[in-house]
Order: structure tokens, then C-alpha cells, then sequence
């Protein structure tokens, strides 16, 4: 089968496509003929040796999928070939076919595509974790999404508008910000200019935002700390920025509010069952029309470093997806 395999720390353009046998399943694991695999900015890191996990070489980078089963492991029982399926494997996405963990594949919904089933799992179980679990946002409240055009920041909006938040939103060109106004964003702010921080507040009468998206950090940070309500809740969820940022202690005492850490991977070793249930409400959100994971285009698979190349330089709205001929 083909696959993109790293055989040293490198940029994206150096790894090589190459054919490598066609893995058997072990117990409890599901061979997935994959149709479709998104992009994270984490595959970046990873490849290039600066990601928190760090695979032997060589590895396939890639965790998010969708496909159909080709074969079952031993004490598989849930799962037959040709069904349809999203998933979330520890690498080797970017593969014509891919290894994983019975217990994170999940049916891909009726009426969604396998593109936008690949582009469904990590961006919107990271914003169920972070808006529902870690901030508990209630209806009414003020939601502020940072990066709206990004994967995450689409889902945080969508999944803010479905919990009955009011959200606003921050991006950085005027077609990110009309990408984050369809997503259901009221109001879109530009982050390049320091004055969002006092629209923030104009907007919610003073108040400020109670629940603060950021998957940024950097300045963004810092500013953000200025414009949260009284007893806000401040989710890190990343640093694209490059710059992993700090918040004056006083800042959190004087107003009581909460810093949040979001680390999804983290959080699903500690509750092995916690993706399922998350999925299941996810799904019943999409019946419902109120999640739509949008593509801002796809790439077939011998373009993986193009598609990364993209990511890389903040030119993808919502999310990258390559695209995997059946074989």
C-alpha cells in the first residue's frame, strides 16, 4: 500500500511516499481501507520533531480518517467489512490503509461524506471537551472563538450556537472573517487590529466574554485576559502563535476567573470511554443540522505536502482534507 512515511525529523516537502506492506490487524484492532484523512497543524509539529509525541522512525503521520472496514482483529465483534466508518488512530493516516483501535471507530452518520467524516472527529471532540466539560457554558452566556476560520475555532462556533451561547469571533483577513460569520459567529472582529479588545466588551455591554476559546495564545493571550467577564472561564487550547503565553496572577484573582487547560489527547487516555459517548452526541447534533464540518479544499494523496504546505501558511478555511482513491 502506498504511504507517507518520515524517516527523520524534517519538513513536510522531505517525507517520501512509499509502498510498505499492507498491515493485520492485532486483537482488537480494525484494518480501515481509508477514503479521506484531514490535516492538523499537529502533523506539522510532528513531523518536524516538535510535537509533545514522538514515533519511532519511520511512522505515518495522520489522525483522522474515514472509510470502510476491511478487516477485523481478534475479539472484534462491533465491526464487519465494508462498514462505513470515521476514526481517530495514533498515526498512520496518511495511508491507503491504517490500523486502529476498534474502540475509536465510529459509524460515520447518514448524509455525511467520507470527506467530511475525516473532518469531523479530533476538531469537534476538542470543543465538546473544552466549551461543555472544562468551561460548562450555559445558554445566554458571551462565547469568544479565536481563530474562527480554523478547524477548531468552526467547531467552537457551531457547537457555541448549538449549547445556546451568543458567540463572537476573531480572524485575521476579511474572508477568515466571513467564513467565521457563516459558521453563526454575531459578530467577527479582526485580531490584527488591538481595538477588539474594546469592541469585545462594547459588545456585551461592559461585561466582557464568559467563556474565552483560545487556540492562539501568544499576544492574543495576553489581551484576552483583558476583555473576560467576572468569573469567565479562559480555555488554552493551543499555541499557534508559536509563543506559549503567561497571565498576570492578579488578573485572575481581581476577577475570579478560571484559566482552563484543554488538552483532548490527555484527557481521552485517562477516559478510554468518553469518545464514544462524545460521538454520539456529536451525531445527534449533525442530524440535527446543527453541525456542518465545511472543507476549504481537499487534496489527493500525493499532494500531502502541498495540502500541509497550506496549512502551514493560514491558508485553509476550516479544514484540509486529502482525498484516497479506492485501490
Amino acid at each position: 500500500m502506498r504511504a507517507w512515511q518520515v524517516k527523520q525529523w524534517c519538513e513536510p516537502s522531505e517525507m517520501l511516499l512509499a509502498d510498505i506492506p499492507v498491515p493485520e490487524p492485532g486483537p482488537g484492532e480494525v484494518r480501515v481501507r481509508n477514503r479521506a484523512a484531514a490535516l492538523n497543524f499537529f502533523d506539522v509539529l510532528q513531523i518536524q520533531g516538535k510535537y509533545q509525541v514522538k514515533p519511532p522512525f519511520p511512522f505515518t503521520p495522520g489522525a483522522e480518517i474515514a472509510g470502510t472496514v476491511e478487516a477485523v482483529g481478534e475479539g472484534v465483534t462491533d465491526w464487519t467489512p465494508g462498514d462505513r466508518v470515521l476514526g481517530i488512530p495514533e498515526g498512520s493516516g496518511f495511508a491507503g490503509q491504517t490500523l486502529v483501535d476498534a474502540r475509536k471507530i465510529f459509524r460515520i452518520p447518514a448524509g455525511m461524506s467520507f470527506a467530511q467524516a475525516a473532518a469531523f472527529p479530533i476538531v469537534y471532540h476538542t470543543s465538546w471537551l473544552a466549551l461543555k466539560d472544562r468551561a460548562a457554558i450555559r445558554e445566554g452566556e458571551w462565547l469568544l472563538v479565536h481563530a474562527g476560520a480554523s478547524g477548531v475555532g468552526m467547531s467552537a462556533i457551531q457547537l457555541g450556537r448549538a449549547f445556546g451561547a451568543r458567540v463572537i469571533a476573531t480572524a485575521g483577513s476579511a474572508e477568515k472573517r466571513a467564513f467565521a460569520s457563516r459558521q453563526g459567529a454575531e459578530h467577527v472582529l479582526d485580531y490584527g487590529d488591538p481595538k477588539w479588545v474594546d469592541e469585545v466588551k462594547a459588545i456585551t455591554g461592559g461585561r466582557g466574554a464568559d467563556v474565552i476559546y483560545d487556540p492562539v495564545g501568544g499576544d492574543i493571550f495576553d489581551l484576552s485576559g483583558k476583555c473576560i467577564a467576572p468569573y469567565g472561564r479562559l480555555l488554552v487550547i493551543g499555541f499557534a502563535s508559536g509563543k506559549i503565553p503567561s497571565i498576570a496572577a492578579n488578573r485572575i484573582l481581581l476577577k475570579n476567573i478560571s484559566v482552563v487547560g484543554v488538552f483532548w489527547g490527555g484527557h481521552v487516555k485517562m477516559h478510554p470511554g468518553y469518545t464514544r459517548k462524545t460521538q454520539q452526541s456529536l451525531d445527534e447534533l449533525w442530524a440535527a443540522g446543527k453541525l456542518l464540518p465545511e472543507i476549504s479544499d481537499s487534496w489527493p494523496l500525493e499532494e500531502l505536502p502541498a495540502a500541509m504546505q497550506a496549512l502551514t501558511e493560514r491558508k485553509v478555511l476550516g479544514k484540509a482534507v486529502i482525498t484516497i482513491e479506492p485501490s
